[in-house]
């Protein structure tokens, strides 16, 4: 379908075209891809290769991120399949709803850590607790283990690396911590993280509002079709 025979549908039928929107097997894919990308960067680059330890608050939002993945994974295998498409559903807006809360919980932390509310800098331990209480951080310590504290995401270099000028001078770039602009401490992680999980979040209710009611739609339609044929029987 074209870009404009899209916006057409949409301006016509706004419902019914999201509501087909989530039926494509590219929007999940999409998500999986987009959370997938987003843990291995944290881990790869950020952790491996730049040297920045991550906090309690980190490896939750790590888990966020894995769940909607798996959401994503599980509705794209066959997105018209309603029992994969609700459990898909499940796991993403799960993810995506305690990476709100996660992300707003490590921003808090992060600006009391960099003030003088000593008693703001809560919720960051060495031992993590996840839901379901899942030993995460035993069974994959490398990306679930808390190495770091909550607020202080800047490169710390182990004694006798040795690095690239690359990594000399990334890290150098985030030495105060990481900030999608560092030079003027434009948006920390916390906050990029919240517009990432907010964003995907509202998608997901809105797309799954709008199959709700196209499912609906359809079943008043069949309800009424089957009324006028036993009508006209009647008749």
């Amino acid at each position: 379908m074209k870009l404009s025979e899209m916006i057409g549908s949409f301006r016509s039928d706004p419902v019914g075209t999201i509501s087909q929107w989530q039926d494509k097997r590219f929007l999940w894919i999409l998500m999986a891809g987009l959370s997938l990308f987003m843990v291995i960067l944290a881990h790869s680059v950020f952790q491996i290769w730049l040297y920045m330890r991550p906090c309690e608050q980190c490896v939750y939002i790590r888990l966020a991120f894995f769940a909607m993945a798996f959401g994503g994974i599980l509705a794209a295998i066959k997105p018209s399949n309603p029992g994969l498409k609700i459990v898909g559903y499940l796991f993403a807006i799960w993810g995506s709803f305690k990476g709100v809360l996660y992300s707003i919980k490590l921003n808090k932390i992060h600006h009391a850590a960099h003030s003088d509310d000593l008693f703001g800098v809560q919720g960051c331990s060495p031992e993590p607790t996840f839901p379901f209480h899942l030993p995460l951080d035993k069974w994959s310590p490398e990306w679930f283990k808390p190495t770091g504290d909550c607020g202080y995401d800047n490169p710390i270099i182990p004694d006798g690396a040795q690095l690239s000028a690359m990594q000399k001078a990334i890290t150098d770039f985030y030495s105060e911590g990481w900030y999608l602009w560092p030079p003027t401490h434009f948006m920390n992680m916390a906050q990029c993280t919240v517009i990432t999980f907010g964003v995907i979040l509202l998608a997901l209710l809105v797309a799954a509002a709008c199959w709700s009611v196209t499912l609906v739609r359809k079943r008043q339609t069949a309800a009424h079709v089957e009324t006028s044929s036993y009508t006209g029987k009647l008749a």
